[in-house]
């Protein structure tokens, strides 16, 4: 890929435990080449440009995933109910670290959700999965519809299922998921982490009361 650089290839691997196929491109040059190029098939049906995105996903590479992520993302207009099937089954067979999981879930599933909320309720089932990228996703696809005040009761069913995950990445998401939340309900959130906070992961904890005053940090940080 062009403007591959190896000093980015090398600091990028140290965001990740997991091991990942990278050029070593900046964010912003493959935003650009993700709608450069999305000129040229932007009249394709929306199947079609899926499939252009799964052989994306299939080089390995994460920066090819981004450019997948957009694309599908810009055919949000598109979106039928069926297409959480092809964003779920992308979920479990391509996505292996926390950039892919989020790029895809903050926007794409994000905007499928605001689409259809009812199809929320997948999301559940999500956060039972044993693939460590489908309980992510099931908090971070939460993350933009939760910074406009949407979906408060679905947060806290998922941060119910997902509120003892041993997984750090998890336990991140969801208390990102949270945080979101207390943008436009920060009594309801302060009200379950204080509820809940004897038995919640410190580092769910931090990032849920991340947005809130200093005086409620304090309370809720208390032993």
């Amino acid at each position: 890929m062009g403007n591959a650089d190896e000093a980015i290839k090398e600091s990028s691997k140290r965001y990740f435990k997991e091991k990942i196929k990278v050029y070593g491109t900046k964010t912003s040059f493959g935003l650009k080449l993700a709608k450069d190029y999305y000129k040229e098939i932007s009249d394709l049906p929306k199947k079609e440009v899926f499939v252009l995105c799964e052989e994306l996903y299939k080089s390995g590479y994460m920066e090819e995933a981004f450019i997948a992520c957009n694309w599908a993302n810009y055919k949000v207009d598109e979106f039928e109910a069926k297409d959480i099937e092809v964003l779920e089954y992308w979920l479990n067979k391509y996505i292996d670290n926390w950039a892919e999981c989020d790029t895809l879930c903050n926007h794409t599933v994000g905007n499928y959700l605001e689409k259809y909320p009812s199809s929320v309720k997948i999301l559940k089932k999500w956060a039972k999965s044993e693939n460590l990228w489908l309980r992510r996703a099931a908090s971070v696809s939460l993350i933009l519809p939760a910074r406009k005040g949407n979906f408060l009761k679905e947060v806290f069913e998922l941060a119910d299922v997902l509120l003892l995950d041993k997984e750090d990445l998890v336990q991140k998401g969801y208390g990102w998921m949270l945080k979101e939340a207390s943008r436009q309900h920060q009594k309801e959130v302060f009200d379950y982490i204080m509820k809940n906070k004897k038995i919640m992961p410190r580092t769910s904890l931090r990032y849920a009361i991340e947005k809130m005053p200093k005086e409620l940090k304090v309370i809720a940080m208390e032993k």
